[in-house]
């Protein structure tokens, strides 16, 4: 008797996860694109959603229908993380205090290191 896909999946077959994606890539890349509203980074939802996937595979039941079903709503949760994680990125870069082009441009200086002056090395600092 052959093992069903969702068998395989779970028992860690990578040909069986492998076609997996290849069957749901583009369904799940479009929900994700739905949820996102940028293909950037609605590309990064597939790419997590499916790694996320392969390491959840375990508590998948081995009989029963598609697993689309099952890679949308991983898709959706990873979508969510993604949000939180720009939101908290923003966040943190709008507490942050303006920075003036005059403290980001300093001028060149040469420094020495250590020794006599035979072993000296020098390095222009920018």
């Amino acid at each position: 008797m052959e093992l069903s896909q969702r068998a395989r999946v779970r028992a860690g077959d990578k040909d069986a996860f492998g076609e997996l994606f290849a069957e749901h890539a583009r369904a799940v890349y479009n929900h994700a694109f739905r949820l996102t509203g940028d293909w950037s980074t609605a590309e990064e939802v597939v790419s997590l959603a499916f790694l996320e996937a392969w390491r959840l595979r375990g508590p998948v039941r081995p009989e029963g229908d598609s697993l689309l079903p099952w890679l949308l709503g991983i898709a959706v949760n990873v979508a969510r993380n993604v949000a939180r994680s720009a939101r908290r990125h923003r966040a943190a870069m709008s507490r942050l205090p303006p920075s003036s082009p005059a403290k980001l441009a300093r001028p060149a200086a040469r420094v020495q290191l250590g020794g006599p002056p035979s072993r000296r090395v020098t390095f222009l600092r920018c």
